[in-house]
C-alpha cells in the first residue's frame, strides 16, 4: 500500500511541476490554424457538398446524429474555420475549443463511410485541449483579461499530449507487423510506376526498397516514437518524422494528417523551445524576453483530474486492441479496424450487389450501391461489414415504405486484399434482415479469408497477382 501511494505521489508531483507555457501555445496556434486550413480545403474542393449534402444516405455512428439542411451544413462546417482561427488566437478559448471539437465530432459521427483516423485524432486532442490552460499567454484572452496571464503552467497538459501522441505512433507501428506489410505490400502496389513524383522515386524500381521502407516505418513508430522522449535522440527522430510526413503528403492524399501530427510532435522539445530557438537565431538582444523564472511551488492537480487522466489513457491503450475478440484477419473482415490506428496498411477492393426479395418470393430487385450513392460511400459500403449490414436494413425500410413489408435482403459482395484475387466476402444466401449484428464476435455471414493457413495465419509466401495498372490506397 505504501509503495502504491508513493508511486501516485511521485506521479502527482511530476504532473504538478511548473513549466513554461510556450510549447503548449505553439500547439494551440498550430492546431487551430491547421483545422481552419482544413475547412478551406473542404470549401475549395467542394467536399462539404459531396460528402454531406448530396448523398441520400448517411450511416451515422449513433441514430440520434442526423443530417441537416444544406444551408445549415455549410454554416456548421464554417464553424470549423471560424473556431479554428479563434483557438489559434486564444480568443474566448474555452468556448472556441469546445465548439471546434463539438462541430468536428458531429461531422465525424454523421457518416461512417467518411471515417478517417486523423479526424478521430483531432477529436481526441480537442477534448484534451478543452481542459488545458493554453490561453494564459500570447492570446487575446490574456490581453482582455490580465488576471489570466501566466507564463507557466503545470506539466500535466504537456505530458498528456505527449502520452496521447506516443500511443498513436506506437500503435501505428505495431499494427503493421503483418505478413503482407513485412514483405512490402501494399507499398509495392501503391508506388510502382510513380518514380517521377518524388526525388527518391528511382528507388521504386527495386522490390527491396518496398521491403526496407515497410520495415523502416515499423521501426520509426515502435522504436522512434519512444526516442522522442530522450533529449539526445529527439532532434534526429523529429527530423526523420518530418521527412516521413513530407513524403506521405507528396505520395498520398491524406489531408491534414502529416502536418497536424508533425506540429503536435513539437511538444517533445523543451517547454521553452520557441524562446530558445529565437534567442539562438537572433542572438541575445535585450529586446528579446528572458526565460521565465519558474516558481518553486507546485500547481495542484485535483484527485478527480488525476483519475480522469488515468481512465482516459487506459481507454486509449485498450481500445485499439479490440481485435483480440475476433478470431479472424482484421484486414479482411474489418472487425476491430476503426479506432486502432491502422493507417495506410491495406489495399482493399470490393464489388457486389444487394438483392431484395419480396416476402412471397415473386419479385426480386438488384441494387448496385454505386448507382444510388456517391462512389466514395459505395466503396466503403462494400468494404465495411457493419455498413453492409446497415445498408441491408436501410433497403428493408425503403421497400416497406413502398408497400413491400417483410422483404429479405441479401448481400453478394466480393473482396480483394492487397492485390490478391477477388474472393467471396459475404454469404450471398444469408438474409441480413433475419440476423442480429454481433459486436464481440465474428458475424457468421462474413466468410473467412480463403488464403489463411490452417493455423489462422497468412501463408508465409503467397504469390501476388501481377499489377493491373496503378492502385490507389484507400482512405485511412
Amino acid at each position: 500500500m505504501t509503495t502504491s501511494s508513493s508511486a501516485v505521489d511521485r506521479l502527482r508531483t511530476y504532473l504538478e511541476t511548473p513549466i513554461s507555457i510556450q510549447s503548449l501555445v505553439v500547439i494551440r496556434i498550430a492546431f487551430g490554424l491547421i483545422l481552419a486550413w482544413d475547412w478551406w480545403r473542404y470549401v475549395k474542393y467542394d467536399r462539404i457538398n459531396r460528402y454531406y449534402v448530396e448523398p441520400d444516405f448517411n450511416f451515422p455512428f449513433f441514430d440520434f446524429v442526423q443530417t441537416m439542411t444544406e444551408q445549415r451544413i455549410h454554416i456548421l462546417r464554417g464553424g470549423v474555420g471560424l473556431f479554428g482561427l479563434l483557438v489559434a488566437l486564444g480568443a474566448f478559448y474555452r468556448v472556441s475549443i469546445v465548439a471546434l471539437t463539438g462541430i468536428f465530432a458531429y461531422f465525424f459521427l454523421l457518416d461512417r463511410t467518411q471515417y478517417l483516423n486523423h479526424n478521430y485524432m483531432v477529436i481526441l486532442f480537442g477534448v484534451l485541449m478543452a481542459f488545458m490552460p493554453a490561453n494564459r499567454a500570447f492570446s487575446v484572452d490574456a490581453w482582455l483579461w490580465p488576471h489570466l496571464r501566466s507564463v507557466v503552467i503545470p506539466r500535466w497538459p504537456v505530458a498528456a499530449i505527449k502520452m496521447q501522441l506516443e500511443i498513436i505512433l506506437i500503435y501505428a507501428g505495431i499494427v503493421k507487423i503483418t505478413d503482407d506489410w513485412l514483405r512490402g505490400e501494399p507499398l509495392r502496389t501503391w508506388l510502382t510506376g510513380r518514380e517521377d513524383e518524388v526525388f527518391f522515386g528511382a528507388l521504386f524500381q527495386y522490390d527491396v526498397s518496398f521491403v526496407m521502407a515497410s520495415w523502416g516505418v515499423i521501426l520509426l513508430h515502435v522504436v522512434g516514437a519512444p526516442l522522442l522522449l530522450w533529449h539526445r535522440t529527439r532532434l534526429a527522430v523529429f527530423l526523420t518524422y518530418a521527412f516521413f510526413h513530407w513524403s506521405n503528403a507528396q505520395l498520398f492524399n491524406i489531408g491534414i494528417f502529416p502536418w497536424i501530427t508533425l506540429a503536435l510532435s513539437t511538444i517533445f522539445f523543451a517547454p521553452d523551445w520557441p524562446q530558445r530557438l529565437l534567442r539562438s537565431a537572433l542572438g541575445r538582444f535585450e529586446t528579446l524576453p528572458v526565460l521565465p523564472v519558474l516558481p518553486k511551488a507546485r500547481f495542484r492537480l485535483a484527485p478527480v483530474g488525476l483519475a480522469a487522466l488515468v481512465v482516459w489513457f487506459a481507454v486509449q491503450i485498450v481500445a485499439p486492441q479490440r481485435q483480440v475478440f475476433f478470431n479472424n484477419l482484421v484486414g479482411w473482415s474489418g472487425d476491430g479496424h476503426r479506432f486502432s490506428w491502422r493507417m495506410r496498411i491495406y489495399d482493399r477492393k470490393s464489388e457486389g450487389l444487394f438483392v431484395v426479395v419480396s416476402a412471397d418470393g415473386s419479385e426480386t430487385w438488384e441494387i448496385d450501391p454505386y448507382e444510388v450513392m456517391s462512389s466514395r460511400q459505395a466503396r466503403n459500403v462494400l468494404l465495411r461489414p457493419d455498413i453492409v449490414y446497415d445498408f441491408a436494413h436501410t433497403l428493408e425500410s425503403a421497400w416497406a415504405k413502398r408497400g413491400f413489408p417483410d422483404v429479405a435482403v441479401y448481400a453478394d459482395v466480393r473482396k480483394s486484399l492487397n492485390g490478391r484475387a477477388m474472393q467471396q466476402f459475404t454469404d450471398p444466401g444469408q438474409d441480413l434482415t433475419a440476423v442480429d449484428w454481433e459486436w464481440a464476435q465474428p458475424n457468421a455471414w462474413i466468410l473467412p479469408n480463403q488464403l489463411r493457413a490452417p493455423g489462422g495465419e497468412m501463408p508465409a509466401a503467397y504469390p501476388f497477382l501481377p499489377l493491373q495498372g496503378r492502385s490507389l490506397p484507400e482512405t485511412n
